[in-house]
């Protein structure tokens, strides 16, 4: 399917991105519904051995395309770029909201950014970090209600996600700089190769008493099944994908949207979305905009 979409289309480009926003968006009530009755390095680790299962059937086909020379790269994805983020955001979740963890996965394209430069020497366009700023005002504002919660919970959780945005921001400029000759679907399925085993064996220790004796076990269970085969081996296929395209900046900014599919979940489990949100969302589709018009002059 992806082979008949032209990704160098700018209409394209934000039809990939808002089905990636919605899938990834959704992700975390699918995360909630999951900490019901499992722990946070439960849900993270189920969540990757499910979607690993999902991939496996590719593996074979693929394998013949593994060289040793990408394997540290490969790694540095497998496990920075979706191991280690999926049971940060979990286990984070136990005490941060839905909002206000879609807030904080939106500093995603800053630390792209900041990576970029740092590790990879990658030049970087002043209009870039405009439009990154902007979006980061935007995401601020949708979820400032919610800043309280930074005071009032325990704020180690918050540098849960913040660490894994930067596990992100490494995973990515890894692909783009060091893997660009990797098909993305088979780059998705060489990573979930490896990391998947190591979860399934990881999950053995782990105590589900707890879990089983839950209500709505079987039910969150498969919420989780939801979340690793959409929000990790599709999701992250499709992306993979769409870097190849585009400028990981603008493929970073999906994090800005992410609040927004939050809110609308929220309106549909009763909470109101005030005037300060929706300008907010207006904000954020600013910053978008602005990156999407300027990054095909940044050089790559």
């Amino acid at each position: 399917m992806l082979k008949k979409i032209n990704l160098n289309s700018k209409s394209w480009q934000w039809t990939i991105l808002i089905i990636l926003t919605l899938i990834w968006g959704s992700s975390f009530i699918l995360i909630k519904r999951g900490l019901e009755s499992f722990s946070g390095f439960q849900v993270g680790a189920i969540r990757i051995f499910f979607a690993s299962l999902f991939l496996f059937p590719f593996f074979f086909k693929r394998a013949k395309e593994f060289k040793k020379s990408d394997l540290k790269s490969i790694l540095t994805v497998a496990f920075l770029g979706n191991l280690f983020p999926a049971i940060l955001f979990a286990y984070a979740q136990v005490k941060v909201s839905s909002s206000l963890s879609g807030m904080l996965n939106a500093v995603f394209p800053l630390t792209v950014l900041l990576i970029g430069i740092l590790m990879y020497k990658v030049k970087i366009l002043k209009s870039e970090f405009f439009g990154v700023f902007i979006g980061i005002i935007g995401s601020l504002g949708l979820v400032f209600e919610d800043l309280n919660n930074f005071f009032s919970d325990n704020y180690l959780y918050f540098f849960f996600i913040l660490i894994g945005t930067i596990f992100y921001a490494v995973s990515l400029n890894e692909i783009k700089f060091k893997l660009s000759h990797i098909k993305g679907f088979t780059l998705t399925v060489f990573s979930f190769s490896i990391i998947g085993p190591i979860s399934g064996i990881l999950l053995l220790f782990s105590d589900f008493s707890a879990a089983v004796a839950s209500p709505n076990f079987e039910l969150n269970l498969f919420y989780i099944f939801l979340l690793g085969v959409t929000s990790s081996a599709i999701a992250m296929s499709i992306y993979y994908v769409f870097i190849e395209k585009v400028d990981i900046v603008f493929a970073s900014m999906v994090t800005y949207l992410i609040p927004v599919v939050a809110i609308v979940i929220g309106l549909f489990d009763g909470e109101n979305i005030s005037i300060l949100q929706y300008f907010s969302i207006l904000i954020i589709f600013i910053g978008i905009y602005i990156v999407n018009r300027v990054s095909g002059k940044n050089p790559k």
